[in-house]
């Protein structure tokens, strides 16, 4: 049995134990998940992102029923665009905390783009939406 501290168990995810893999929310990012879902049950979750090389995002306008998501980027650079805020290009070091249900958009990234998503719950419906 799993040892929990608070409804949490202890975990490290090394980057050569759980490599990135395709299936994820959008087709062109790689998604590397870093255990926090398993050990919080749920009520969080973390991955690193990163771009797919050559694909393109179609800049498609959604939104995501969650309570907390923050995006750090670690490399390369990506823009986003969000309602009532406009576009923004956020570069390695750059943090944004998307509030919930803030219509956004991906409009474009560098190949060799890498962010960390943290979020709360770690299952989310993300909702196509028309632009704001």
């Amino acid at each position: 049995m799993t040892q929990l501290w608070k409804n949490q168990a202890f975990s490290i995810s090394h980057a050569d134990d759980s490599p990135p893999v395709g299936q994820g929310l959008r087709a062109f990012f790689e998604y590397r998940d870093l255990g926090i879902k398993d050990a919080t049950q749920g009520k969080f979750g973390a991955h690193v992102i990163r771009a797919v090389p050559g694909m393109e995002s179609p800049g498609a306008w959604h939104s995501h029923d969650l309570e907390f998501q923050m995006v750090y980027v670690t490399k390369g650079w990506v823009v986003f665009e969000y309602e009532g805020q406009g576009e923004h290009t956020l570069r390695a070091g750059s943090c944004v905390l998307q509030p919930p249900g803030i219509r956004h958009r991906e409009v474009r990234h560098s190949d060799d783009m890498e962010l960390i998503e943290i979020t709360a719950p770690a299952q989310f419906d993300t909702r196509d939406e028309p632009a704001p």
